[in-house]
């Protein structure tokens, strides 16, 4: 009887469409450093996209919406089989999925020449075949417990939706936006309070005595409910008093959380450290919100969006990244120095956005948080390229 493993090396295709993880993080890094790349000369006016949106929504869309979800698939694609024990999705079908992620990306840009309904429809394909493939391998594989990651599919293709019917409609309202970043938001909350104290254990247990890492438990479930409901707020009611008290606890109780972990220990390994500091980025973000609403003059409200988009977002998803293509590769579990000046890049890029929403200096602050965001992923695809377009040594 040939074994899954026998059956995924008997595979002849092309190397990078031999996991959804490579074709996958590859064209989420190249996105994330195109879109920001031209992003700052279109906000300037010395660029102009042929998109039917406003320059800021068309940014923000593309890191939510086309950046975010590339990451979601080449993440869930390479999980699923070993959750079912089926083989991955590879070859044409694997093609055919990412096409239409590409699809999706040409179509929003030159929306103003197709319209953005079609836009909206060819978009919107991607993250609904995403679901349907997901659902039919975990059903096949008799895994239907696992069929609750397809809530955080399902919101990011209700937040898309809303983003584009608000867009067609003339409705800026910011629903799309809000349930996309809550969506995320509340991923890494599950996955990074799973994953970040389980790599951390690992880790420690080779190294000399000492504290470990606490386990998930009904504290991590406490502060999930709290966070869900600070987030349910600033989705329904994003300025209200209610949200800005209902963050500060979420942000509190995400500190005691984070400090559970041992993160302090793992100083010596990047590849661990990188996933207690993008973690760190969410209490930070529900604190900021708060100060935004209850001192709009101190911050302005992209401070809060940042400390999770590019702080906690586009961290943990570098992590997420690097160490999963190390490992799937057959490389050591380690940060070289280039996977460290990735790290640095994407903190140097938060930390300055975050500072620019105080207003310090934010002309100077936004070109070097852009700058910093495209070396980070121009290095991961730079570092990382040769691995995923290559078969596993």
């Amino acid at each position: 009887m040939t074994t899954t493993a026998e059956q995924l090396r008997a595979y002849q295709g092309p190397a990078v469409l031999s996991f959804g993880f490579r074709p996958f993080f590859l064209g989420a890094a190249l996105w994330a450093a195109i879109a920001v790349a031209i992003w700052l000369p279109t906000l300037a006016g010395v660029m102009a996209l042929p998109t039917a949106v406003a320059p800021v929504d068309w940014h923000v869309h593309e890191l939510l919406y086309g950046y975010v979800p590339a990451v979601v698939a080449g993440f869930l694609l390479t999980a699923v089989p070993n959750w079912t024990g089926r083989l991955p999705v590879t070859g044409a079908p694997l093609l055919a999925l990412f096409l239409t992620w590409v699809a999706g990306r040409a179509a929003v840009l030159v929306s103003a020449w197709i319209g953005q309904r079609t836009a909206a429809a060819i978009d919107l394909a991607f993250l609904a075949a995403l679901a349907t493939v997901i659902a039919r391998e975990i059903l096949a594989g008799s895994n239907a417990r696992n069929l609750k990651v397809l809530a955080v599919v399902g919101l990011l293709l209700l937040g898309n939706a809303l983003f584009h019917a608000e867009s067609v409609l003339g409705i800026s309202q910011g629903y799309g936006t809000r349930v996309g970043i809550a969506a995320v938001v509340l991923l890494i909350m599950l996955i990074g309070g799973r994953i970040i104290p389980s790599f951390t254990r690992n880790w420690l247990v080779r190294q000399t005595p000492g504290r470990l890492p606490q386990p998930f438990n009904r504290f991590d479930v406490a502060v999930m409910v709290v966070s869900a409901a600070a987030l349910a707020s600033w989705v329904a009611m994003p300025d209200s008093g209610a949200t800005a008290l209902l963050a500060v606890a979420a942000g509190v109780l995400n500190i005691l959380r984070l400090g559970r972990w041992a993160g302090y220990r793992t100083t010596a390994e990047p590849l661990v450290l990188v996933l207690h500091v993008a973690f760190a980025f969410l209490p930070l973000g529900f604190l900021l919100l708060a100060v935004g609403i209850a001192a709009p003059g101190v911050i302005v409200s992209s401070g809060a969006l940042h400390s999770w988009t590019v702080g906690a977002i586009g961290l943990m998803t570098l992590a997420v990244m690097t160490r999963a293509s190390l490992g799937h590769t057959g490389r050591p579990l380690t940060a070289t120095l280039p996977i460290q000046l990735i790290y640095l890049s994407a903190l140097t890029a938060a930390l300055t956005r975050i500072a620019a929403a105080f207003d310090i200096a934010r002309e100077p602050m936004l070109h070097v948080s852009a700058t910093a965001w495209v070396m980070a992923f121009v290095g991961f695809v730079i570092v990382f390229a040769p691995l995923l377009t290559k078969r596993r040594s």
